[in-house]
């Protein structure tokens, strides 16, 4: 217990340090851009802002771009011609590697273009990771505000419902949720990612920036209604998360609903909303789940 008149310590400062594999940014093959590309520019918006506002903060995203070092001269002229020098550093690691540094940069997210084992550890590690896959044809995003959505179970939330409705079926899912409803679920392995993302938002909205916000939405996609539905944003009011929308699509396809939003980037644990995402030009993550 606090002794009166002393006040916590408040957290140090830290970047929000996002890695991802280089070929997400840059195509050294055909000379062009990856599907992280837009994302990434977005980042560099939002840290200009919270320049603006918080000069001497050093709470801002920090991109790690993982190379092998044969690739290290062509990844720098690119990052130098779009003026990604405060935002990038480069990280040449061996695979064996990457775990450990990962954690030693304290990373928030880890973005991979191939699956593989190294996904799956660092999830297994606490890190958010998801493999990040390139639409045909890419929708026209901002490139002043951070557009952001997430699916609910086993993305934000833990995998407790999915579970239950893969053993129970539909009638079982739904018994199990309505009498749950007041209950919170478990947190799932991107709600830190989305803390950081939030509390950056409220950063801004504290020097009155709400519709010219850089990180504007965070949208919620997520795939449920009723009194599911309602336990969800009951567990987001309880872990004191305000989104700036929630889409309860049930068991819809998820295309319409981010074709509008037009997120930077979705992330969902399951490969058929990827790809409906994906038909609709949205760049899109497979979320794993820790095991």
């Amino acid at each position: 217990m606090m002794s009166e008149g002393k006040t916590s310590t408040p957290e140090p400062e830290i970047p929000v340090t996002i890695a991802m594999s280089s070929g997400l940014l840059f195509k050294q093959e055909q000379q062009g851009y990856g599907p992280a590309f837009n994302f990434v520019k977005a980042l560099k918006a939002v840290n200009a802002e919270l320049r603006n506002h918080y000069p001497e903060s050093e709470e801002l995203f920090k991109v790690i771009l993982i190379d092998d070092s044969s690739s290290s001269d062509f990844l720098m002229d690119h990052i130098r011609e779009h003026g990604l020098e405060e935002l990038i550093t480069l990280l040449s690691v061996t695979e064996d590697q990457l775990v450990s540094e990962l954690k030693g940069n304290k990373t928030h997210l880890y973005l991979s273009d191939e699956p593989g084992l190294k996904v799956q550890e660092a999830v297994n590690e606490g890190i958010a990771a998801a493999i990040m896959f390139t639409p045909t044809n890419i929708i026209t995003v901002s490139e002043n505000q951070l557009h952001v959505a997430f699916d609910g179970d086993a993305v934000l939330f833990s995998n407790e419902s999915e579970l239950v409705f893969k053993s129970d079926e539909l009638q079982g899912y739904l018994k199990n949720e309505k009498q749950n409803v007041e209950i919170q679920m478990n947190e799932g392995p991107f709600k830190g990612f989305l803390d950081v993302l939030i509390k950056l938002q409220k950063k801004l909205h504290n020097k009155g920036l709400y519709k010219k916000c850089p990180i504007l939405y965070l949208p919620g996609d997520i795939s449920r209604a009723g009194c599911d539905g309602y336990r969800a944003l009951n567990t987001l009011h309880r872990w004191g998360l305000e989104l700036d929308e929630a889409v309860f699509v049930g068991g819809a396809d998820k295309g319409p609903s981010l074709q509008r939003i037009k997120p930077h980037i979705f992330f969902d644990d399951q490969q058929r909303h990827v790809d409906a995402a994906l038909e609709v030009g949205t760049v899109a993550c497979l979320v794993l789940s820790p095991n």
